[in-house]
C-alpha cells in the first residue's frame, strides 16, 4: 500500500473529511486532495506530523511494504500509554452542556474570591477613622467572618464542580479521537462564539483597567482613610466583574478548543500540563499564604490586595519559562 492509500485509511478510520484532515495539518483541502491522488508528496516535516496526528511510525507511512502493526517501538510505547478513546456526539454536547453550566458558577466564585476582603478593608479603614464608632475588633471580626465565608462558598463551588466534570476529565489530560461530525459541530459553535469572546474579553480588562482610576484619584486629593476603604472596594468589586466576564467565556471558549485539541489541548501540550498541574496548584497556595500571613500580620488590608495583581503577573510568566524547561527537556 503506497503512502497516498495508506494517508486515505487512516482519514477514514479517524472520521475525517478531507478538509477536516487539511486543517489540523495547516494546509489546504486541495494539497490533502493531492496527497491522496499521489500527485504530489508531503515533504518530511508534514510526513512526521501526519505520523503523530494518525498515532502511527513514519516508517509505515514511508515504506510500501510495511504496515501499521510495525510501530517503532517508541511509538507503541507512547500508543499504549494513551489509549485512544472515541468521542461520540452525545458525549460530545454533553462535554459542552458541562461546561456552559460550570462558566458562570465557577466565574462567580472567582468574583467571590476578589471581593471577599472588601468589607473586611471599607470596615478597617472606617475603625482608622473614627466613623459610626467601628472599633478595630468589629472590623477584623465582622470582615473576617466575612472572607473566610465567602472563600468558603467559592471553594465548594470548585470543588461540587469538579467532582460533576470528574467523567469527563480525559478530554482534558488523554489524547482522543472523535466520531464523524464532531469535529465539524464544535468548529461551527467555535466559529460562532467568537465575537461574544472577544467582546467580553476586551470589556473584562477595560473594567480592571478602569478600576484604578479612583485609586489613583484619591491618591492624588489625599482623600481620607474612610475614602481610600470605600474606593479600594470599587476597585475590587469592578475587577471582581472584569475577572467574571473573563473567566465565563474562556470556560467556554476552552471546551470548544478541548474537543478541538488546539491550543493548550494539543496531544503534546496535555504532557506538559500534567506536569504544571502540581505547580500551578503549589504556586497559588503559597500566594494565598502570602496574602493571609501578610494581612494578619501587618493589620494593613489596604495595601495586601496588590498581592493578587502581582501574583497574576507572575503567573503569566513563571509557568511559561517552567513550561520552557520541560519543551528542552522533551
Amino acid at each position: 500500500m503506497i503512502l497516498a492509500d495508506k494517508i486515505i485509511e487512516e482519514r477514514k478510520k479517524n472520521g475525517w473529511s478531507q478538509e477536516e484532515l487539511a486543517e489540523r495539518m495547516g494546509v489546504s483541502r486541495q494539497a490533502v486532495s493531492k496527497w491522496e491522488s499521489a500527485g504530489a508528496i508531503p515533504d518530511l516535516k508534514k510526513i512526521i506530523q501526519l505520523a503523530s496526528l494518525f498515532g502511527v511510525s513514519t516508517d509505515y507511512l514511508l515504506k510500501d511494504d510495511m504496515g501499521p502493526e510495525n510501530l517503532s517501538d517508541s511509538m507503541v510505547e507512547n500508543v499504549s500509554n494513551e489509549p485512544i478513546h472515541r468521542v461520540t456526539m452525545e458525549e460530545a454536547n454533553e462535554f459542552l452542556d458541562l461546561r456552559r453550566t460550570q462558566a458562570p458558577m465557577l466565574a462567580n466564585a472567582v468574583s467571590m474570591c476578589i471581593l471577599s476582603p472588601v468589607v473586611l478593608v471599607i470596615l478597617a479603614n472606617f475603625s482608622e477613622s473614627k466613623m459610626f464608632q467601628i472599633t478595630e475588633g468589629m472590623a477584623v471580626g465582622i470582615g473576617g467572618t466575612i472572607l473566610f465565608a465567602m472563600i468558603a462558598a467559592a471553594v465548594f463551588i470548585f470543588i461540587t464542580s469538579g467532582i460533576k466534570g470528574d467523567h469527563m476529565e480525559f478530554l482534558e489530560e488523554e489524547y482522543f479521537d472523535t466520531e464523524y461530525g464532531v469535529t465539524g459541530m464544535v468548529k461551527e459553535k467555535d466559529r460562532g462564539y467568537k465575537n461574544v469572546f472577544a467582546q467580553n474579553i476586551a470589556l473584562g480588562v477595560v473594567l480592571c483597567i478602569v478600576g484604578v482610576i479612583p485609586i489613583v484619584v484619591a491618591g492624588g486629593m489625599n482623600a481620607s482613610d474612610s475614602v481610600v476603604g470605600v474606593l479600594i472596594g470599587l476597585l475590587l468589586f469592578l475587577i471582581a466583574i472584569g475577572v467574571n466576564r473573563i473567566v465565563r467565556v474562556s470556560i467556554i471558549k476552552s471546551s470548544y478548543e478541548t474537543l478541538l485539541q488546539e491550543g493548550e489541548f494539543t496531544r503534546s501540550e496535555k504532557r506538559i500540563k500534567k506536569k504544571m498541574r502540581a505547580f500551578s496548584a503549589i504556586y497559588w497556595c503559597v500566594a494565598t499564604a502570602i496574602y493571609l500571613g501578610w494581612s494578619f500580620w501587618t493589620g494593613d488590608w489596604g495595601s495586601t490586595w496588590m498581592v493578587w495583581p502581582v501574583a497574576g503577573v507572575l503567573f503569566a510568566v513563571v509557568p511559561s519559562i517552567v513550561r520552557l524547561g520541560m519543551n528542552e527537556d522533551e
